[in-house]
């Protein structure tokens, strides 16, 4: 799901960075270009999720695909104007983690954090791997390489965002105008159509196990709640959007749930009409796509469509989990690296973090969309919930004018989802929700021990205290690991001698006449400073060295060890240095408390 940032509003007097300032904002139709692809593209797997489950009763039982496709309407209506609440009331965005830390709580607030963490990575593969079984449906010889396929998405998609291109909203808007205008076209030429254009896939043997009861039912509508992923996105982002925010966030949510609305009760109309089963190799869009155009030209060009949108649509958490983690990372539920940015403004430690979880679950489901869709809109589920019962709670303390129409309205919608939430939950639990059922509770005991953690640190280090003032007259004395007389050591001393009271260097050899070799050469530079000798017989540099330090440091006095390393112009010479400079600051750091610096000298070569 895309998550929007809050921007910071600037004074009239502070100069804008690039990228800030009105014009760079978001009209109405930009920002559906922007933030709606993630809920649009979900036309391409929510129908066929619906369809697979009632095939299990026989084609027959497939004429309630609209039915429920009409009750998940209802429920996507009654979630749009619930959420033209949250952008009136939250304005600055911020996703259910941000609603349900400033209305519900702390353990609440991690209940939002670890579902839409489950959300965005599993709205990464869902989009993938549906974008692959698109692109199948046209090239029939990439359906046995469905796999590679998303997988060679998500690299390129890691490498654009680890590089910081963003996505532009009018770069958008192109192929989101022609899916939309493509799915709506074959909507009206497959109603005007008394037989299909074209048949494509092949037959498959459809296995009736089961009469169309009332369990069928729930399941086919749990799996078809997967189209209503990304309505939420609109009310992350106000922000995003050009003044008034709020009026033009609200007109795009209700332009999001329309147009979405059209296209699922479109696509259900002509599934119930034609009796559109599951077939092998295609999609069931690949199908009314073939009935509606045939399957000349606007065929491919459909299904081309189709994946371009649905690998935009996974980009969408790219931009809003490595955010979510830097929010994490800010509150201290997450390691602190996961806010850190790099020269450009990317958050790439979130970036990898969710390259691998996407990777590590495609693999795992071999790119199956329909082994996804069953974990898929829990996480979902959970954050509309939660945004809606946060705004309830808000209406009920605040009290504004009309406050309770408000609550029921808010108090509706939180019902029908918990609800949605718990059929999802029940229906689809034995096949693969549990992992989700799992997955959260892990999340947020890991967000909690890395809060206690840092809470332990912050206490031991007196973070926000005074401290006593620094001891003064300390005796201090610096360690410098050398191996031979040469400019380097030159550099190494004369840095030490600027650092130390008293230095002294160090080498460690096994030959006898090497290390007498040295003597001489130490004896004939006369640098200032004592040589001391350590006897290696056993060959090893950093044990020795470690022991000598470790001595050093008793007796109460500051003791630092200066390491000089050669560092070459290039980076693919790094390797032909050696590392023992590496391994024995990092030996003495983890057994003693000296301070250890590198020096590095810089080659020119």
């Amino acid at each position: 799901m895309a998550f929007g940032l809050a921007h910071r509003e600037l004074e009239p007097r502070v100069p804008l960075r690039p990228g800030e300032g009105e014009r760079f904002r978001l009209t109405s139709l930009e920002g559906l270009a922007a933030l709606s692809l993630d809920a649009l593209s979900s036309v391409a797997y929510g129908p066929e999720a619906i369809v697979l489950v009632l095939v299990a009763a026989g084609t027959g039982a497939l004429t309630a695909t609209l039915p429920i496709t009409l009750v998940i309407t209802f429920l996507l209506a009654v979630l749009v104007v619930s959420y033209g609440q949250v952008i009136a009331v939250h304005p600055d965005g911020g996703g259910a983690y941000a609603v349900a830390k400033a209305d519900l709580g702390a353990v609440t607030s991690l209940l939002a954090a670890a579902s839409l963490v489950v959300d965005y990575v599993l709205t990464v593969a869902v989009s993938l791997a549906a974008g692959a079984d698109a692109l199948a449906s046209a090239f029939s010889g990439l359906a046995d390489h469905k796999l590679a396929v998303c997988l060679a998405g998500l690299a390129l998609l890691t490498a654009v965002n680890l590089r910081g291109v963003t996505e532009s909203a009018r770069a958008l808007m192109l192929p989101t105008v022609l899916f939309v205008l493509a799915i709506l076209g074959v909507v009206a030429a497959g109603l005007f159509r008394s037989h299909p254009a074209a048949v494509v896939g092949t037959a498959q043997h459809l296995d009736v196990s089961q009469g169309l009861g009332v369990l069928l039912v729930l399941k086919a509508f749990s799996s078809g709640c997967s189209a209503l992923t990304g309505v939420e996105a609109i009310a992350n982002a106000v922000p995003s959007f050009r003044t008034p925010r709020v009026r033009r966030a609200q007109r795009t949510e209700l332009m999001l749930g329309a147009l979405l609305g059209l296209m699922l009760v479109g696509l259900a109309v002509l599934i119930r009409r034609d009796h559109v089963a599951p077939r092998g190799g295609v999609t069931v869009l690949a199908q009314l796509t073939a009935g509606a155009y045939g399957t000349g030209w606007a065929y491919y060009a459909t299904n081309l469509l189709v994946t371009l949108v649905l690998l935009l649509a996974a980009n969408t958490s790219f931009g809003g989990l490595p955010v979510l983690m830097s929010l994490l990372a800010r509150d201290h539920r997450l390691p602190h690296l996961f806010g850190l940015r790099a020269e450009r403004p990317v958050y790439r430690y979130g970036v990898v973090a969710l390259a691998l979880l996407a990777v590590l679950l495609l693999v795992a489901v071999d790119a199956d969309t329909h082994r996804l869709i069953p974990l898929f809109a829990i996480g979902v589920f959970i954050g509309f919930t939660l945004s809606q019962l946060g705004l309830v709670r808000h209406w009920a303390t605040r009290r504004p004018a009309r406050w309770r129409r408000r609550a029921v309205i808010n108090g509706v919608g939180a019902l029908l989802t918990t609800l949605a939430g718990l059929i999802l939950l029940t229906t689809k639990f034995l096949e693969g929700a549990w992992v989700v059922v799992v997955a959260v509770p892990l999340l947020m005991l890991l967000f909690v021990r890395i809060e206690r953690y840092y809470t332990l640190v912050a206490a031991e280090l007196e973070l926000g205290k005074v401290p006593a003032p620094p001891e003064r007259g300390i005796p201090s004395l610096v360690i410098v690991p050398l191996g031979e007389v040469s400019r380097l050591a030159e550099r190494a001393v004369s840095a030490a001698l600027a650092l130390g009271d008293e230095v002294v260097a160090v080498a460690v050899h096994a030959d006898p006449d090497k290390s007498r070799a040295l003597r001489e050469a130490w004896d004939r530079w006369n640098p200032g400073i004592r040589l001391d000798i350590i006897d290696s017989p056993h060959r090893s540099l950093v044990r020795p060295m470690a022991d000598y330090v470790r001595r050093a440091s008793e007796g109460g006095r500051q003791v630092a060890v200066l390491i000089p390393e050669v560092e070459p112009r290039h980076r693919r010479y790094r390797i032909l240095q050696n590392q023992r400079g590496v391994l024995l600051a990092a030996t003495l750091r983890a057994r003693t408390d000296v301070v250890v610096c590198m020096l590095p000298y810089r080659l020119s070569v």
